[in-house]
């Protein structure tokens, strides 16, 4: 059977298909190797395979496109495939879904492959924020902005309600879109992503409050909220907000000269530490446009950093992590080969298994949400 999976439904158990999971899993990494290129053989252009790149480096390799999770979702719809096997996690997956052509079948290989961030803002908290805001005249004057890393649920209610979907890249033309039609933004789910671009575009920290789902109220009375440009939802990435500011002082310390470049999920005081601050996308491309014998100090998920201080050796450039106890990103790291090899077998098999399926109304207002952020650019 084909599971459909959204935003309103359980997490169900993986389906078996035709061949057992359990069969998979207990063979190595590097058996696997023979059996994918096979199968991919085998299924030729009716799918594709997408990698995120916080994904580990024995599933990426297999991979026609690699990217961040809005760029993916592109890459697949652009193409004439069925399937799309996402090796990413679920909203990337759920992305893809609403952002693919009809008959598209958005695959993920392992359901175990979330995102932190992504599940600290539920649909049931959002509304409960929403009507708190409703319930103090606010809510007229205040636009949804939420960041890619979100379930369609969230996108949908940010669509329905006059708001936008952002990416990394895109955050502050999302805000200016946002506050050129209402005075206050609810910017979910990553509090830092937020308060580092709303610090960015002038407004000040304390005109930035954050709502606690998990708080009375938010943790917020009426005037705090009234008072505030931004409303910030208490949620990070689980990855990104292990780097501290000691972590830049102790590279510099250690290597003179060194640039330090940090993701915008990153913490306030970190961001304001660093040379630059980018999306996956813009990390790569500053250490692209360096000259030959920089150094680099890159705070963001330790696959990608190690990927890029093997690409970029040969061209005397040095990238280290800002954190050298290794930030890995534990639920992308869930899917493995053996995910990989099971879900595209049983696709041979004529077998759809670990399907991704929004539901059509949450699908309608999610595709809204990020057809206006694609005004933006």
């Amino acid at each position: 059977m084909n599971l459909a999976i959204d935003e309103l439904t359980a997490p169900a158990l993986a389906d078996e298909g035709v061949c057992s999971l359990e069969n998979y899993l207990a063979m190595p990494d590097h058996s696997m190797d023979g059996r994918i290129a096979q199968a991919r053989a085998k299924l030729g252009a009716t799918t594709v395979v997408l990698g995120h790149h916080y994904q580990r480096d024995e599933v990426v390799r297999f991979a026609d496109f690699m990217g961040d999770s809005y760029r993916l979702s592109q890459n697949a719809a652009a193409t004439g495939a069925k399937y799309i096997v996402f090796c990413g996690v679920h909203f990337m997956a759920e992305s893809a879904d609403v952002l693919g052509r009809d008959g598209q079948q958005v695959i993920l290989p392992d359901l175990n492959a979330g995102c932190s961030m992504a599940d600290m803002a539920e649909i049931s908290q959002v509304e409960d924020c929403w009507e708190a805001l409703e319930r103090a005249g606010l809510a007229d004057e205040t636009i949804p902005v939420t960041y890619i890393n979100s379930t369609a649920a969230i996108k949908a209610f940010c669509g329905e309600r006059g708001g936008l979907v952002c990416t990394s890249s895109s955050a502050r033309a999302a805000m200016e879109w946002a506050f050129a039609r209402g005075r206050r933004v609810l910017f979910l789910p990553d509090q830092h992503l937020g308060r580092n671009t709303g610090y960015a575009m002038g407004i000040p920290l304390h005109e930035m409050a954050v709502w606690d789902p998990w708080a009375l109220q938010g943790g917020q009375s009426k005037e705090m909220l009234a008072a505030s440009r931004v409303l910030l939802w208490k949620g990070h990435c689980s990855v990104h907000q292990r780097f501290l500011p000691g972590h830049v002082d102790q590279v510099r310390a250690k290597y003179p000269g060194i640039q330090v470049i940090v993701h915008p999920e990153c913490r306030f005081e970190v961001c304001q530490k660093a040379d630059a601050l980018g999306s996956t996308e813009r990390l790569i491309a500053l250490v692209e446009q360096a000259p030959a014998g920089t150094m680099f100090a890159v705070g963001t998920e330790i696959h990608l950093v190690n990927r890029m201080a093997k690409r970029f050796a040969a061209q005397d450039k040095r990238i280290i992590t800002l954190d050298d106890t290794g930030c890995l990103c534990t639920t992308m790291y869930r899917i493995t080969p053996q995910h990989l090899a099971w879900a595209l077998e049983n696709l041979v098999e004529g077998q759809v298994v670990n399907r991704i399926q929004v539901r059509a109304e949450v699908k309608r207002w999610a595709r809204v949400a990020l057809d206006r952020m694609l005004e933006l650019r």
